[in-house]
């Protein structure tokens, strides 16, 4: 290899070690390959593990198990209505992929899924009003055994230090343990934590190596078939963001601390790579946590979500990111933003919050809600207009009697009713606000990742501005700009179409080591 000095090789390394990431290393393993997993922080999963693990694959027999009827055709069709004719190779090659790697996923025992209902994000043709989605079975601890040491506990445990709790790995958990499982099996894997991938070895156009960064130094590793870089997005970069104009805040992202940075995206420009949707992330409203930072919250069940002039501006049913980039649409009014919400739900935010384990009386004594028993001295506490806010009020009540939101909409949307209490009234989604006290919650805008990074083509391969691939470099994930483009269409894109395109990857890598 031209004079190369190496201190081990593999067939294939992977960087990262979220759903994508996993997922592309248990493929490459079970195919025989010798597979390195690099991961730079002490835990595995990323955000991944963080998630509720829902994976938008259409057409799967996890699908048909369940009677969900679902076709290739109408999953193109809602595609195609959300995001336009652009990606059309990405978006084809993922649609016939995402069944035969559920098929292959489950060929492993270890390796259990479920279909779950949770509605598609947009209406238009082709929409399944109870979702496409799957999650992993939960997995026993005595199972997975010490191995779950390794896994990234779920949010609230992991933002504040607190213990892996007892019990079954689930949702996100669930996920990576059992992906992680699964790879140790095969007895062709081989992960290693503390370890930070820095750089790209290159001979010729051709990616052959990565270097890496040990607490016992520098190491030079050979990747025989393969770099897949799955190591998530820039998001906790705040120059990143600052330069490429990519709304939020580092401060405010649910990425794990200390990663997601943009390393891998960084090392792959600087073999040549093309990047793009750099101003781009999975977005959502974030509710401003006593610590500092920002709890992913969706599910709005009750309030409302007013801006600076004490006006609603969107339906606050909205799935996440929908609201998020309205949020993002005009920054100056809207973030931060103000929930708005009475004390029939016990003085608890009427939404689902991640983390979630921060009492009312700890949001109240940081400041970071507001308590008042009218509104007018609601106002004077968040500097909101009074008379604004107590017309707002007003009129959404008069909604809430009628069961139509005149300026809204809110639901009239099988999404909007997902998470409402039917018990409400003629629209469910439509909750009056009118038992004080009165509670105001901070909410600025939060996101679950860039979706911005390297451009990529339907076999994950890394592009040049030119458009053709990097010999042996291949992205996933976040890594990769997201052939979903500019929007969401539904929940479980991000995991799912990560898993997809990592095992076309590896699948390609096998294709020319053959």
């Amino acid at each position: 290899m031209g004079g190369q000095v190496w201190d081990s090789s593999y067939d294939v390394v992977v960087v990262g070690s979220g759903a994508g990431a996993m997922a592309g290393a248990f493929t490459a393993a079970a195919r025989g390959l010798k597979t390195l997993v690099v991961e730079k922080t002490d835990l595995l999963g990323g955000a991944s593990a963080y998630s509720g693990a829902s994976c938008w694959l259409p057409g799967s027999q996890v699908q048909e198990r369940a009677g969900v009827q679902d076709s290739r055709q109408d999953a193109e069709a809602y595609l195609v209505s959300v995001l336009g004719s652009e990606q059309a190779e990405r978006r084809e090659a993922f649609l016939a992929t995402a069944p035969e790697l559920v098929k292959a996923l489950e060929a492993d025992p270890a390796l259990e899924f479920y279909w779950t209902a949770f509605p598609d994000y947009f209406p238009g043709p082709g929409r399944r009003e109870l979702g496409r989605s799957m999650m992993p079975v939960d997995l026993p601890r005595e199972e997975i055994g010490r191995l779950a040491e390794l896994v990234r506990p779920r949010v609230e445990s992991d933002r504040y230090r607190k213990p892996h709790p007892e019990g079954p790995l689930t949702a996100g958990q669930a996920l990576i343990g059992r992906l992680l499982l699964a790879l140790t099996r095969t007895g062709n894997g081989t992960v290693r934590t503390r370890t930070s991938m820095t750089d790209l070895l290159t001979e010729g156009d051709a990616v052959i190596g990565v270097v890496v960064e040990t607490a016992e130094g520098t190491e030079r590793i050979r990747a025989r078939h393969g770099v897949l870089l799955g190591a998530g997005g820039f998001e906790a970069n705040a120059d990143m963001r600052r330069e490429h104009g990519t709304p939020g805040s580092d401060q405010w992202t649910m990425a794990p601390a200390g990663a997601n940075v943009g390393t891998a995206i960084l090392a792959a420009e600087r073999a040549g790579a093309a990047t793009d949707l750099l101003d781009e992330a999975w977005w959502c409203p974030g509710a401003v946590q006593p610590g500092g930072g920002a709890a992913f919250t969706l599910g709005f069940r009750g309030g409302i979500i007013v801006d600076a002039a004490g006006r609603r501006f969107a339906n606050e049913s909205l799935p996440y990111d929908r609201m998020g980039r309205v949020m993002a649409a005009a920054p100056e009014e809207r973030i931060p933003s103000w929930v708005i919400f009475d004390s029939r739900f016990g003085g608890q935010l009427p939404a689902i919050m991640r983390p979630d384990n921060t009492e009312p009386h700890e949001h109240l004594a940081a400041g970071t809600w507001l308590q008042a028993d009218t509104l007018e001295e609601l106002a004077e506490r968040t500097g909101l207009p009074a008379p604004a806010l107590r017309d707002t009020v007003a009129r959404f009540n008069g909604f809430a009697e009628t069961g139509v939101d005149e300026d809204f909409h809110r639901g009239e949307d099988p999404y909007d009713l997902f998470f409402a209490d039917p018990a409400h009234g003629p629209n469910p989604a439509l909750v009056a606000l009118e038992q004080p006290p009165y509670f105001a919650a901070r909410l600025v805008l939060s996101d679950l990742g860039t979706k911005g990074g390297l451009r990529t083509d339907a076999d994950g391969r890394v592009l040049t501005a030119a458009g053709g691939p990097i010999p042996g470099l291949y992205a996933v994930g976040n890594t990769s700009a997201s052939f979903s483009g500019r929007a969401y269409p539904g929940p479980g894109i991000p995991l799912g179409s990560a898993m997809v395109f990592a095992y076309r990857a590896v699948q390609d890598m096998a294709a020319h080591a053959a």
